[in-house]
């Protein structure tokens, strides 16, 4: 019997790094897979529609919306995102371990419908340092910074919530603090395919042989 893939939702403040964390350890492990999201926000220099995320109009959306093909879609900071039901069930399906990137709303929503999943937040060091990161990105306008920022301490709030907590270090710190970030959250996918519910079949199999 084919493993059933394992769900992971990662989130955490904007500007915490979260993308670079995910993007890190796909390139590291192709075992590992992305689930895209939709979203109504334009593409950012460098993103790809249907890799990055699928982009759609407000009106494609709603239709969407009105289909119920979301697995889960929020508000965030004057756009919506949305995870299709049918790219995540249908990835889990072929025995892929998928990462879900969203924002904090979105993760607790899928938390909430799926007990199996598993929440990784990701948090930054300081606040000091999640603003030098918004503003180091060159992709934010103050206003937008302002926005985020405010909504940072209700967004950490929810961290106690999950299942893990990666802290992603201060570059100037720690140089090499994406790498470790990145090796953690790979770490966590390991430990869940280690996990005894994922070996039933191995060791049943085993039981079994010993017996003759």
């Amino acid at each position: 019997m084919a493993r059933r893939g394992n769900l992971f939702v990662v989130s955490g403040p904007a500007g915490a790094g979260k993308s670079e964390i995910v993007k890190t350890v796909l390139r590291k492990h192709p075992d590992v897979h992305l689930s895209v999201s939709c979203t109504t926000r334009a593409p950012r220099p460098g993103e790809v529609d249907g890799v990055s995320y699928h982009f759609v109009d407000d009106a494609r959306f709603d239709e969407l919306v009105a289909a119920n093909a979301f697995y889960e879609w929020a508000h965030v900071h004057q756009n919506r995102y949305g995870t299709l039901k049918s790219a995540v069930q249908q990835g889990l399906d072929d025995g892929h371990d998928l990462i879900l990137e969203i924002d904090v709303q979105g993760c607790l929503q899928v938390l909430e419908q799926n007990p199996d999943a598993t929440g990784v937040f990701v948090c930054p060091p300081s606040r000091e340092n999640l603003e030098k990161r918004l503003r180091n990105r060159g992709t934010e306008t103050e206003e937008s910074i302002r926005v985020r920022l405010n909504n940072v301490a209700g967004e950490v709030a929810t961290a106690y919530r999950y299942d893990y907590v990666i802290i992603h270090q201060d570059w100037a710190d720690v140089p090499n603090a994406l790498e470790i970030a990145a090796d953690e959250l790979y770490a966590i996918i390991t430990a869940r395919r280690l996990e005894r519910k994922n070996r039933l079949d191995f060791l049943d199999a085993l039981t079994e042989s010993l017996k003759k």
